[in-house]
Parts: structure tokens; C-alpha cells; sequence
């Protein structure tokens, strides 16, 4: 008999467990705040982007930053707040890159004029010598 009570005690306590678990889950995902001023750094990070010309430069990373913000938008809406914040994250990240991926092209660009103004330059130079 005190193999089956054993028994019996160890599963209730178990289930127990298991439910108080869940429980504390789900409160701590109703706890979660909406992630505003991520949003916002987000939203910011896009417009940045698209100031330092990414529209031109880098126009893959900056359609995956305003789709994931578009998603984090949804999100938000729909009240799933760690998706929401997750979603803005990468969003972030993603028109970062973008910022730098345009920023290096457009110094790169500017480079290759200087370079080239260089050598039509020395051109110039070299006919007037000849």
C-alpha cells in the first residue's frame, strides 16, 4: 500500500508542478511589456537607413528591415509582445546594415571618382610632357 500511495503522491505532485509551471509561463508572458521604445529605435534605424541612400545601395537589407518592422507593427497589435520586440530587433539590425552597407558604396563610389579624376589627370599631364 505505501508503494501505491507512494506512487499516487509523486504523480499529484507532479501534476502540480507541471500546472504551477504553466502557470507562472503564462503570467510571465501576460507581464511582458510592449516594447515601445524598441519599436521606436527600430522605426528610427529605417528612416537612417533610408537617408543614407540604401533605397539605391542596399535595397535587399532595407526591404527585410521594413518587412520585419511591418511584422513587429502586427505584432504589437495583436498584443504577442516578445514577438513584437524580437521582430523590431532585427528590424533594427537588419536597416544597421543597410546604413553601412549604402554608407560604404556611396564611399566607395566617391573613391573610384577621385581615382579616376587622378588618372585622367595624370593623362593630362603626360600629353603636355610629350
Amino acid at each position: 500500500m505505501k508503494n501505491l500511495y507512494g506512487i499516487r503522491s509523486s504523480q499529484m505532485l507532479r501534476r502540480i508542478g507541471i500546472t504551477a509551471a504553466a502557470a507562472m509561463f503564462v503570467a510571465g508572458c501576460a507581464s511582458t511589456p510592449a516594447p515601445t521604445e524598441q519599436m521606436a529605435l527600430s522605426k528610427a534605424a529605417i528612416d537612417n537607413a533610408n537617408s543614407a541612400g540604401s533605397n539605391e545601395f542596399a535595397p535587399l537589407q532595407l526591404k527585410s528591415a521594413t518587412d520585419k518592422m511591418t511584422a513587429a507593427e502586427r505584432a504589437m497589435a495583436d498584443k504577442d509582445y516578445m514577438l513584437a520586440k524580437q521582430l523590431a530587433e532585427q528590424a533594427q539590425v537588419d536597416a544597421q546594415l543597410a546604413a553601412e552597407t549604402a554608407k560604404s558604396a556611396k564611399a566607395k563610389k566617391a573613391a573610384d571618382a577621385v581615382k579616376e579624376d587622378s588618372s585622367v589627370l595624370r593623362q593630362e599631364i603626360n600629353r603636355k610632357t610629350d
